[in-house]
């Protein structure tokens, strides 16, 4: 008789198939009921181990025993007459067959059609929260009143026949919200929190309460060719009154002009008292319509992040700067640009020389307007992050913050800064004016949250964590930081379950990481061999993280050590960052931040 025959014969495949049924059962139970009543993250992996240790002995007792009418009798106890009959064997197999069918349509539903609407649902909901609860506090976190004096710029509509052209809408808006908040009398909330509602169907007031103003600026842009008609208007949120209104009729070459003129019209409505120096002009140092319209086709395509984007964004303000060669504006987000492509470099020589060009831009930004903070705020991140000029950072911020206090991206990049100069509470201060200036903005919790981390306070980072999570559930640094913190409290499976929400390299680092805790050491091998293989240039620092966390120092301080010689902005945080702490104790740690000459 076969073995297959006698398998058969013994029932053993069809207990296996039972089995089979029967654990997909029981995980899927005990994944979605235990996690009601607060079971901890080892319980369900322990019932999947149970499980998969109980197959083998399972089957060796349906080949030793067998299940007859009299109960369970050794196999060679049993007689003929006393097997289970064939039309019973039938039956049974047809069971086995309709349940995995319909485990098999459950998955397939779960994962096709419930999962998509539960990550929607769950997106909407937490965005509403945000949009909610950010804003309505002051720094302290008592609840504000808005004052006459304080307003939103919303993205105006764009209204061409061509719906691609909703980058020069948004630039519009974005440059009058810039002219706004130059103002000190007027409080004006950030881009990212007034933007957060483009495409949402939100009335007036419901706006201004999210995000504490008194007052909204709205309008709508047609522009075909090159002329433009723009329609902009003032509401008070108190009662939806309008303060005033107008429609203007121009070509492109007049759009700075437009702007200007709105902006003085804003000001005489909220009867703001300024003298004729005081008010603000156009930001954008050029007076080329073709090279602002590059420029905002650079600035609207570089938002997304990676590889692709950067290329296309850098395309455009090589353009924008082929057209006005003065453009300062464009030299300093092309510099942004550059110093971000040095992550994507495929040898150290490449790398350096993109952050070599990218000072270069930056200089130049500074070069052509000297009191434009744009130029300042590129090449301060620029040094600290690629070059460790801690003092030369450090002035480059002072300059942009005396320019522009209020900017929120000044105030995002200053705030680390400061961290590494080791004023760690005036850095976190910084970064809550940023939160509290944009509250919307997912940057300005993640940073924060950053921040909060490296000085130990993990219940509030991990609030801001959560906060930027709300506005943005796959924002790549709260999501890897985290998890790193999860990870750290011994939290592996929601730990990964945020690193699968990060980009590649930080899911494949904290891949390396959990499998590592969790005893899968091929599996963490695997990950660290991927890390190794496609991202040694950009990301060593996150390399040595991974080393450092499996305990294997002296690999960790090789990849520290090349992380100095490629210029790794991982290694500013290396004082303070939690990821190094395993490595803290060992003299080569002190050595090395020494050698990058810290401030004391």
């Amino acid at each position: 008789m076969s073995l297959i025959a006698e398998l058969k014969r013994r029932n053993v495949i069809r207990m296996a198939g039972l089995y089979g049924v029967g654990a997909w059962l029981i995980v899927q139970v005990s994944g979605t009921v235990l996690p009601m009543f607060g079971a901890p993250d080892w319980l369900p992996r322990s019932i999947v181990i149970l499980i998969a240790i109980g197959f083998v002995p399972t089957l060796i007792f349906s080949w030793v025993f067998e299940l007859t009418p009299d109960g369970i009798k050794r196999d060679a106890e049993v007689k003929p007459q006393e097997s289970i009959a064939p039309q019973t064997a039938r039956r049974m197999d047809r069971m086995i067959i309709v349940v995995l069918v319909l485990a098999l349509g459950y998955f397939g539903f779960d994962k096709f059609v419930l999962e998509p609407r539960r990550e929607a649902a769950m997106l909407a909901a937490s965005t509403n929260s945000a949009q909610r609860n950010a804003a309505t506090t002051d720094s302290s976190g008592a609840h504000a009143i808005p004052t006459d004096h304080s307003i939103a710029v919303l993205p105006f509509l764009n209204m061409s026949s061509d719906k691609e052209q909703d980058y020069f809408s948004d630039g519009l808006s974005e440059e009058l919200l810039n002219q706004l908040a130059q103002i000190p009398q007027l409080r004006v909330i950030a881009r990212t929190s007034s933007f957060s509602f483009k495409g949402k169907e939100v009335d007036v007031a419901t706006i201004a309460r999210t995000l504490n103003v008194a007052n909204i600026l709205e309008g709508s842009v047609r522009k075909s060719g090159n002329t433009l008609r723009i329609t902009a208007q003032l509401i008070r949120a108190a009662d939806s009154s309008h303060l005033w209104s107008q429609t203007y009729d121009r070509d492109m070459n007049d759009i700075f002009k437009v702007q200007d003129e709105i902006s003085r019209e804003v000001v005489a409505a909220l009867k703001l008292q300024l003298l004729p120096g005081d008010m603000p002009g156009n930001t954008q140092r050029t007076h080329d319509p073709a090279a602002y319209e590059q420029y905002l086709l650079g600035v609207d395509v570089e938002r997304p992040g990676g590889r692709p984007a950067l290329e296309a964004a850098l395309a455009s303000f090589e353009r924008a700067i082929a057209i006005d060669p003065g453009y300062a504006n464009a030299y300093a987000d092309l510099a942004i640009a550059q110093a971000s492509m040095a992550d994507f470099a495929e040898t150290p020589a490449q790398r350096e020389t993109a952050i070599d060009q990218a000072l270069a831009s930056a200089d130049k930004a500074i070069a052509l307007a000297p009191d434009l903070p744009d130029g300042y705020v590129a090449r301060g991140n620029i040094r600290h992050r690629l070059r460790w000029d801690w003092q030369g950072s450090q002035a480059d911020f002072a300059k942009a913050m005396a320019l522009d206090p209020n900017n929120v991206w000044t105030l995002s990049n200053y705030g680390p800064v400061l961290f590494s100069l080791g004023r760690r509470e005036e850095g976190i201060a910084v970064l809550r004016k940023a939160a509290a200036a944009d509250p919307l903005s997912d940057n300005a919790w993640a940073v924060l949250g950053r921040l909060l981390n490296g000085a130990g306070a993990n219940a509030e980072a991990k609030q801001a964590f959560s906060r930027a999570l709300e506005l943005t559930p796959r924002h790549y640094w709260a999501n890897f930081l985290l998890g790193n913190i999860l990870l750290a409290e011994g939290k592996t499976d929601l730990a990964m379950a945020h690193y699968q929400l990060a980009p590649d390299f930080f899911r494949t680092t904290g891949t390396a990481m959990t499998e590592f805790t969790r005893g899968n050491e091929a599996a963490s091998k695997q990950a660290l061999a991927t890390m190794e293989r496609e991202y040694a240039i950009g990301f060593a620092f996150q390399i040595a993280q991974v080393y450092a966390w499996r305990g294997e120092k002296t690999q960790a301080f090789a990849w520290l050590d090349r992380s100095y010689a490629l210029h790794d902005g991982g290694l500013v945080r290396l004082p303070w960052d939690p990821a190094m702490n395993p490595l803290r104790d060992d003299p080569r740690f002190a050595a090395l931040i020494k050698k990058m000459g810290f401030p004391k």
